[in-house]
């Protein structure tokens, strides 16, 4: 049966769309599968970068996406949960991890893929329990893939009568860099390289090209692949930008090596196919797999060396790399359990530090709209996030061995004010927020109102600092000053709604400037309210004289 040129193009790109839809679906049911092993998995497996390389494996494996993995470390690493070094080893195994999916593709059981994709909508529509969901999700996303393939497939086989087309082969043939281009303009398009090797399996599969045309654009593939990661950065911090920066380096140093031995490449796979009587669709999988792995051999003994090389080329510091653990150390947590929860003090104050500066950039954001300063507020959040969770994993660490009573009871009043610090951060985040709504919106706020907010801003950030002050000197007249403080923030407050009332009743205020407002007003009440907590806390003193009777424990 012929089919016009629409018809296939239409085939293609059908199968294209439900192939990265079973792909997506596929991932999504083995992450949900896998819960929240993700993010523990490259917390405990990337002390050296032999273990980061088997992290990036195993998750790009449960996500069924390269760039995704990439993507996730580069977040992690914008929050301050890996350092570059690690990042690089999760990144190198994300390469070998994405070489799966060719392999599953390679198995060639396209003709099961309706009986599978029928299994997993089944447990999708008529189960409840999530086990089953997620393993419905999985199977409909195997099935899917390949329906997609098998459309594909039956779409591209007309295209091998195209003169065209075939001209363009033996170009890319007998020109191994038009094809590497090919294959990396086709990933930055298509944004899969899962879904670009899959194509080229097509390809090879209907004798449409050989692997003097199909080996170039593999390689282009994984170049490709990388512009995911460059994306994910551009809007991340420095250690974002040189994490992706390690992405694109690896993968074109691997790639200049590969064409340089492009004929011995060619002669390897060739064999391979013949002594492992291979099919077409398994031979690219084994290429893809053997590029992946020798690349990362290569690059394993060098990982400092990258390191150094994308530092040297994206010069500057990080804010993240201020507040990475300092005082965090496992092995004197073993030796002197005292000592070490004496370090995660100073660790602790070290998180009241960084939060202390997210309170500032939100009181500069307040000035003036600044999407740059508003995206470094919600860094230093994700950073405070990842120090509070690495603080509260060490002090219940510290908790398990013999330690004193008096250890006890600071553990116990470190994890609190550890917590507390957590919440005033996503409360100053809170804070940007109103006012990027105001900005947005074009929210107008009278001079009299922006005054008042100012002096509650003033008492709440010298309460807070003081509380901050309690961290390391016991001084119980450190909690008489921050209540007091904490009391004339409240008479603030009040006095602000009052007048805030009779701006309303002769009508001096906007209905959206009014109800901003007021949320304004209460967020930065909180915040004051928890520089109290803090103090109290820390002291272990509850001064009846200085004690409001509405004081209220704000989350």
């Amino acid at each position: 049966m012929s089919l016009s040129p629409m018809e296939v193009i239409f085939m293609f790109l059908g199968g294209l769309g439900i192939f990265l839809y079973g792909i997506k679906q596929m991932g999504d049911g083995l992450q949900a599968a896998a819960g929240d092993r993700l993010r523990d998995i490259l917390n405990r497996m990337t002390s050296n970068p032999v273990r980061g390389v088997i992290a990036g494996i195993i998750v790009t494996v449960l996500i069924q996406s390269s760039s995704g993995a990439t993507a996730i470390t580069i977040g992690l690493v914008s929050a301050g949960f890996l350092t570059l070094r690690q990042a690089i080893g999760v990144i190198l195994g994300a390469n070998i991890g994405t070489t799966v999916t060719a392999f599953i593709i390679g198995l060639d059981i396209g003709a099961y893929s309706l009986p599978i994709l029928a299994v997993g909508s089944f447990m999708l529509f008529f189960f409840k329990s999530n086990q089953i969901i997620n393993i419905g999700r999985i199977l409909f996303g195997f099935g899917a893939l390949f329906y997609g393939l098998e459309l594909m497939g039956d779409g591209v086989g007309p295209l091998a009568d195209l003169e065209y087309f075939q001209n363009l082969m033996l170009a890319m043939s007998d020109n191994s860099f038009l094809g590497l281009t090919v294959g990396v303009i086709l990933t930055v398009i298509v944004q899969s390289s899962s879904a670009t090797i899959a194509i080229l399996q097509n390809f090879y599969a209907n004798d449409m090209v050989d692997l003097q045309a199909a080996l170039p654009i593999l390689l282009g593939d994984n170049i490709g692949t990388t512009i995911t990661a460059v994306l994910a950065a551009l809007a991340g911090s420095i250690a974002a930008k040189r994490a992706a920066l390690v992405h694109v380096t690896f993968n074109l140093i691997g790639a200049t090596i590969f064409m340089i031995l492009m004929p011995v490449f060619i002669m390897y796979v060739g064999s391979l196919e013949d002594f492992l009587s291979l099919n077409k669709p398994m031979t690219i999988a084994f290429a893809h797999g053997s590029y992946n792995i020798i690349n990362t051999l290569i690059h394993i003994p060098f990982v400092g060396a990258l390191a150094w090389l994308v530092v040297k080329i994206i010069p500057g510091r990080d804010f993240s790399e201020d507040f990475t653990p300092q005082h965090l150390d496992p092995l004197l947590l073993k030796q002197s359990p005292g000592i070490a929860i004496q370090g995660a003090q100073s660790e602790v104050k070290n998180l009241g530090e960084l939060v202390l500066s997210t309170l500032q950039d939100a009181r500069k954001y307040s000035d003036k709209e600044d999407a740059k300063l508003f995206k470094q507020i919600e860094d230093k959040v994700n950073v405070t996030g990842t120090l509070q969770d690495s603080i509260r994993s060490y002090l219940l660490d510290a908790s398990k061995y013999e330690i004193s009573q008096e250890d006890t009871e600071r553990v116990s009043t470190l994890l609190e004010v550890s917590r507390i610090l957590l919440k005033v951060s996503t409360q100053a985040k809170n804070l940007a927020d109103q006012y990027h709504m105001k900005y947005e919106n074009k929210i107008q706020l009278s001079d009299e109102a922006k005054d008042g907010l100012e002096d509650l801003y003033s008492h709440v950030y010298e309460s807070f600092t003081k509380s901050l002050e309690t961290l390391d000197v016991y001084n119980p007249q450190a909690l008489e000053q921050v209540i007091r403080l904490s009391q004339k923030s409240h008479r603030i407050e009040n006095k602000l709604r009052k007048e805030h009332i009779k701006r309303l009743s002769r009508g001096e205020c906007s209905t959206d400037g009014g109800a901003l407002y007021v949320e304004l007003i209460s967020n930065l009440e909180r915040i004051g309210y928890n520089a109290r907590n803090i103090t109290e806390t820390n002291l272990n003193i509850v001064n009846e004289e200085f004690l409001h009777d509405d004081f209220t424990v704000y989350d």
